[in-house]
């Protein structure tokens, strides 16, 4: 079985069996706090090609105005669900409808927001020749993001970020590019699994160890002497089709958001 067919099978089964799982969620989201139950982002998928991934919604809806672009490890905006989301990862679940619709791979690289990939053109030039993933070796290493930027105890969280944990994980992307389908087999079992084989990342490593891409700053270098990156990617409109559907899955979200 090749990997599309693994997950168009993935997902579907993956939809089916927990379609009450989700509706609860979506209500319970809902009926938490103010805002729709599910969140759609504009990442960047294959090719350079933008698509609108979904999670449920775990912060407050007017998120964005009220901070910055990275989430730290007790961020006010973040809800009482939300916390309980995030620390599971059930948030991500919706985005095996990305799966189904072609955006994404049950394993890939995790989509990046233009803005920070565009601050890092070479190495996605590379890793936008495969579709995104749900999950990855680098999501595991991570898995605990949050607390990483929380114990940088850093003024800027989105630049060390940007410095020192995207290097590290395009770094793990570049060499997934090279891994055969038993290694995402393999990815998804440690993915759901209460036990990990793969080391958690944390602040101290990250801020001793040299920058992995030679033409990023120290981690510490003040904002206004940094110099832009500037990126050509590749991106492509998104196909008609996928619009259709999107569209389709917003009317079921707000069918899905009119219930409490």
């Amino acid at each position: 079985m090749g990997k599309r067919s693994l997950d168009i099978v993935a997902a579907c089964f993956g939809l089916l069996a927990l379609l009450p799982l989700l509706a609860a969620i979506a209500i319970a989201v809902r009926a938490t706090s103010r805002g729709p139950a599910v969140f759609a982002q504009v990442r960047l998928g294959r090719q350079g090609r933008p698509f609108r991934m979904y999670k449920f919604r775990s912060m407050v809806a007017d998120a964005a105005r009220r901070g910055a672009g990275v989430t730290v490890g007790g961020d006010p905006r973040v809800t009482g669900m939300g916390r309980l989301l995030r620390r599971t990862k059930l948030d991500e679940l919706p985005q095996l409808w990305n799966v189904l619709k072609g955006d994404m791979s049950l394993v890939g690289p995790r989509p990046e927001v233009p803005e920070f990939a565009e601050m890092f053109p070479e190495q996605y030039a590379r890793i936008l020749n495969v579709r995104p993933g749900i999950t990855h070796r680098a999501t595991l290493a991570f898995r605990t993001e949050e607390q990483i930027l929380a114990d940088a105890q850093v003024d800027e969280p989105r630049n060390f970020y940007i410095d020192r944990v995207m290097p590290r994980k395009l770094a793990m992307y570049e060499e997934y590019l090279e891994d055969p389908l038993l290694r995402d087999i393999w990815t998804i079992l440690e993915t759901v699994s209460p036990w990990k084989s793969t080391r958690a990342m944390t602040a101290g490593e990250l801020m001793l160890d040299a920058p992995i891409i030679s033409n990023v700053p120290a981690w510490d270098e003040p904002v206004i002497a940094r110099r832009p990156r500037v990126a050509h990617l590749p991106v492509r409109p998104a196909p008609s089709i996928a619009g259709d559907m999107d569209a389709e899955l917003d009317e079921i979200i707000e069918a899905v958001q009119g219930v409490r």
